[in-house]
């Protein structure tokens, strides 16, 4: 099955939590804190593998968790860093934040990508020793991991797209002009998903070329899976345009040829302007040469090169083939997408957002930074509880709550903390 699209959750590993300890041997008096640093939480690292080709194996799972830190322990021994965790995407995959949809790597330009960073690991209380403080009894956490929620779109890798219809002979042609073996039938979307192949050259200058699944009217609104086909030819520097002008289907090779560059134009005004060269396929069973005339006239007014081919008999494929490789000379290369995301603040936060509600005269505080603090304190513990009251004044929690109202005998509350205010 050919999947080109998933949504994953990603989770960086998260820093191992400080170590409270204190040296004890015999003979040894006052030995001090030995607390030992939590590990660093493993990253998540996306990196390209040639031999992918669809992005089959998100379908039936879509959360991947890096390795946590391992916590610090006594005798200044710091925690183990988390594995890494290596998840190995098609190339041309391209990641975007699934909140904003913003580009975050096209990861067709980078072989190796770090999405979510590890956490920092805590400090022992070994850091805490001060000399008035010689036993703190209290440790930092590790920092959360960071976590995002990305969607995985693969947008082939090739210099030619052959759009048109269903069934106008695309996947015939690409079987003559390349080794690879498409599925062909005589009925409408015998073609399912894109198809690759590559073109070789005496001379070397060969190129990639995509299949793209029948385009109808609508697909740049979706009909027919549109946008599903519609991603795979962003990249292409080239497109060659096929046409059936038999006139076996009733069909008016003219009204088809701009109902497809109308849709183009309407998915995306940039794709409608990429060089096109048009191939009108089935010529040698044409039914009505007036008909094929009036779409050569037509196509000659718009500016195009038009080849008149056979894909079933070779005839003309050469000529158009050869063109291809003199226009693709003259192009930029493939298209690159540019990064768009911009990176979230730091989880840890800051005392500048700090929440503060008031319910009558019990003031409720919250927010990222204190919720990290309280878990570093050891509220038993006086020296702990000074560390706190310091921290608390010194990035100006109390002159915000000052400058509020706050009154003497007023409740403070902190999540399961609460105490009374006093000036």
């Amino acid at each position: 099955m050919f999947v080109d699209q998933a949504v994953i959750l990603v989770q960086a590993g998260n820093g191992g939590n400080g170590a409270v300890s204190f040296h004890r041997e015999k003979y040894v008096a006052a030995g001090g804190p030995d607390g030992g640093d939590g590990g660093r939480g493993g990253d998540v690292i996306f990196v390209t593998d040639s031999n992918m080709s669809t992005l089959m194996d998100f379908r039936y799972k879509s959360k991947y968790s890096a390795e946590n830190g391992a916590d610090g322990s006594g005798g200044n021994r710091s925690g183990k860093d988390g594995k890494s965790l290596t998840i190995r995407v098609p190339e041309g995959t391209v990641i975007r934040d699934n909140e904003s949809k913003a580009v975050i790597v096209d990861m067709s330009c980078a072989e190796s990508f770090t999405l979510c960073r590890g956490g920092s690991g805590g400090w022992g209380n070994k850091h805490f020793a001060t000399p008035t403080r010689q036993a703190p009894r209290f440790a930092k956490s590790g920092l959360a991991g960071e976590m995002l929620e990305v969607i995985l779109e693969l947008k082939l890798l090739a210099d030619v797209g052959l759009i048109g219809f269903p069934n106008v002979g695309k996947s015939t042609l690409l079987s003559v002009i390349s080794k690879a073996k498409p599925k062909i039938a005589d009925y409408h979307f015998t073609t399912l998903y894109p198809n690759l192949g590559v073109v070789e050259a005496p001379d070397g200058a060969g190129f990639v070329i995509a299949d793209i699944p029948g385009l109808i009217e609508g697909a740049s609104a979706g009909a027919g899976l549109g946008h599903d086909f519609l991603r795979h030819i962003d990249r292409c520097r080239l497109l060659i345009h096929v046409v059936d002008v038999s006139g076996c289907e009733g069909r008016d090779p003219t009204e088809d040829f701009t109902a497809i560059n109308e849709e183009l134009r309407m998915y995306d005004p940039e794709l409608a302007a990429r060089p096109q060269l048009v191939a009108a396929n089935k010529c040698d069973i044409a039914q009505n040469d007036e008909m094929a005339k009036r779409f050569k006239k037509h196509v000659d007014s718009l500016g195009y090169k038009l080849f008149m081919i056979s894909a079933a008999t070779n005839k003309g494929v050469r000529e158009l083939i050869s063109a291809a490789i003199e226009m693709l000379s003259t192009l930029p290369p493939v298209s690159v997408f540019q990064p768009e995301y911009t990176q979230k603040k730091d989880p840890e936060g800051s005392p500048d957002d700090l929440t503060i509600q008031v319910y009558d005269d019990v003031w409720a505080i919250d927010g990222p930074w204190l919720e990290r603090l309280v878990r570093n304190v050891n509220f038993s513990d006086y020296e702990s509880r000074m560390f706190f009251d310091r921290t608390l004044r010194n990035n100006g929690v109390y002159r915000r709550l000052e400058d509020m109202g706050i009154k003497e005998g007023d409740t403070v509350s902190i999540y399961d903390l609460e105490f009374e205010y006093m000036v």
